[in-house]
């Protein structure tokens, strides 16, 4: 039988067998690269020169190979801390998203429609993740002050410790190459930031989704009046980058039209095909064979502008005239313009790259939203608006998508995702990371009995979405999904077979159970999803036999027992099952302390699921 592979996706595994599909010639013994070979292959084109175009900085490398490192931690569901837990299909994570984005790997894998991240902008009053690489959830206790770290806590990166710009990127760098594999093909990520690190952040991502999936640079602009203090300008607009993963057939869905937009159609002349606007005929550079006379209907002769043609060549232009398209003024003595139908233009705008306030709202509006929110109480400090996120969420999402922000903050993305699902009768998802960093005690939230960023950011999520829920009709209340599980990052529910010859008796009384004390099968169950790839928010049911619990996971995509006495039973109910659901494939997972080391059971036990059908490779223990 098969043990449960205890760590997340191997992402360097992947990239080989990746490389092994495409070019099997240069995979020698033991999987190595030959690459020598794979230049042959490559037809000499791999770049062997000492100096060459490229970005780098201290600790890249470590940065690259650090998001390759799986994961051994967990997920924990946390019940009480959740609202609609075994109902809603949103999300909520406590941890380091590093850690976090590993774990997701397997389970959202191609699956995000749309990531938004409002990431530190490194000015030298924000936090930057220290990553300790080798064990990031014993760097992410740490750092939350879980465990004792002889004082290590987050601190901020400020100019003066000599590697500013430097931690910066080592903190972004794996964490965009980590989100870049959670995305669909036609996915799109959406990044904040401002001056400070504007310019390496576009370096890095033109390097990790490639300079041809660049989509925008949008200007947003946050402030509405200047800052006379300054010197010599007052900062009015942060940047908001725009990469798809393929921009391939990508396309934006475009805003709404919305009335203003309408109400510049008209119909001076009664045309039956309804409303319509003027635009300009003209356009530049000058076509040769569309400069051309026209003689306007008063009798005026009239050419394109010097360095302009005509839109339509001369054919064309007649065949306008005649279909009553061209508009020469009331009185027929304009330069001829063409008629553009309110009813022929597509039902939304093109989004352009500066957002105005007036649109999307500036800091100031969302901060004062969010104390509305929280009863004249602000615990965040320019939190982004609703409008803006809504936006982003809006170009690029489909109704059902899912969508991830792993820099959540004061969980403007959540907020954003349940409104436009209430406009538009959506089902989109969130998933939101974010650290529980402590908040200072003095701080007006702590007194308020908020320990965390996290407690703040849950409670956001509850206080919005019954605030939409009041507004919402009747008959979509029970349709629009506020709820989210809380998950928190922690060390592994199983034990790691670790040799210590000085205490191994005590060890092997240990992996009686390979399972860590206080903690809950379910926790195990979910551990168990992530590794087998399965979604957080796959439906989990349970059904006994003689008394003893089997976990149904996805109506029967798998099945796990816990149990200590693990008999032939078992097995024959979950192959009643699986035949009850028709699947074609399934897989079990059984608890191997669970046959108490009788061998004959646990045979039987794998016979009988193989002759039901079931792939040797998905039967496996923990």
């Amino acid at each position: 039988m098969n043990k449960l592979q205890g760590e997340s996706l191997n992402i360097t595994k992947q990239n080989i067998n990746r490389l092994k599909e495409l070019f099997p010639e240069v995979i020698t013994e033991g999987d190595k690269i030959d690459f020598e070979q794979l230049k042959t292959v490559l037809g000499q084109v791999l770049e062997d020169q000492h100096e060459r175009y490229q970005f780098t900085w201290s600790g890249k490398k470590q940065a690259i190979l650090g998001a390759q490192k799986p994961s051994k931690g967990t997920l924990r569901p946390l019940i009480d801390r959740s609202k609609n837990f075994h109902q809603t299909e949103n999300l909520y994570i406590e941890g380091d998203n590093l850690e976090v984005l590993k774990l997701l790997q397997k389970s959202y894998n191609g699956k995000i429609k749309v990531i938004y991240i409002d990431p530190p902008y490194n000015t030298g009053k924000d936090f930057v993740y220290k990553d300790n690489f080798a064990n990031g959830v014993q760097n992410y206790l740490e750092l939350t002050g879980q465990v004792d770290a002889e004082g290590n806590q987050l601190s901020t990166n400020t100019e003066s410790n000599g590697r500013f710009h430097t931690d910066w990127l080592n903190m972004m760098y794996p964490r965009l190459k980590l989100a870049r594999n959670l995305l669909t093909d036609d996915g799109v990520i959406f990044i904040s930031i401002d001056d400070s690190e504007q310019e390496k952040l576009k370096m890095i991502c033109n390097e990790i989704f490639g300079e041809q999936n660049f989509l925008a640079q949008v200007i947003w602009e946050r402030a509405y009046s200047p800052v006379n203090l300054k010197k010599n300008f007052s900062e009015s607009h942060d940047f908001i980058l725009v990469y798809g993963k393929n921009i391939h057939g990508l396309e934006s869905n475009g805003l709404k039209r919305t009335q203003a937009a309408n109400d510049r159609y008209s119909n001076p002349d009664n045309d039956p095909r309804g409303l319509w606007k003027s635009s300009d005929l003209s356009v530049g550079p000058a076509i040769e064979k569309n400069i051309y006379e026209i003689t306007t209907p008063s009798g005026r002769k009239v050419m394109p502008p010097s360095g302009y043609s005509w839109r339509l060549n001369k054919e064309k232009f007649e065949e306008y005239v005649n279909d009553n398209r061209i508009w020469f003024g009331p009185d027929g003595n304009n330069v001829p313009s063409i008629k553009r139908f309110l009813s022929e233009v597509k039902d939304t705008i093109t989004p352009m790259t500066i957002w105005k306030y007036q649109d999307v709202g500036h800091s100031q509006s969302a901060s004062q939203s969010l104390k509305k929110l929280f009863h004249d109480k602000a615990y965040f400090t320019y939190p982004k608006p609703v409008e803006l996120v809504k936006r982003v969420i809006e170009l690029y999402s489909n109704p059902d998508s899912i969508i991830l922000d792993f820099f959540s903050g004061s969980a403007t993305t959540a907020h954003a995702t349940m409104q436009l699902n209430a406009e538009d009768g959506g089902n989109r998802k969130f998933i939101l990371v974010q650290l529980p960093e402590k908040l200072d005690e003095n701080s007006e939230a702590f007194k308020d009995g908020f320990e965390t960023i996290c407690d703040i950011g849950e409670e956001r999520i509850r206080r919005a979405g019954e605030k939409i829920k009041e507004d919402l009709d009747e008959t979509k209340l029970n349709v629009l999904d506020t709820g989210f599980k809380v998950f928190q990052l922690d060390s592994s529910n199983i034990r790691e077979w670790d040799v210590d010859f000085d205490s191994l008796e005590d060890r092997l009384d240990l992996f009686e159970t390979p399972f860590i004390e206080s903690r809950t099968q379910l926790d195990i169950v979910y551990e168990i999803m992530l590794k087998q790839g399965l979604e957080l928010t796959d439906s989990i049911d349970c059904f006994l036999v003689k008394g003893m619990t089997v976990y149904d996971i996805g109506n029967g995509t798998l099945f796990i027992c816990l149990e200590d006495k693990i008999n032939v039973n078992i097995a024959n109910a979950i192959i009643e099952k699986w035949n009850h659901y028709g699947r074609e494939t399934s897989s079990v997972v059984l608890s191997d302390a669970g046959f108490a080391g009788n061998d004959t059971e646990k045979l039987n036990c794998i016979e009988l699921l193989k002759g039901a059908g079931y792939p040797e490779e998905n039967i496996l223990t923990i």
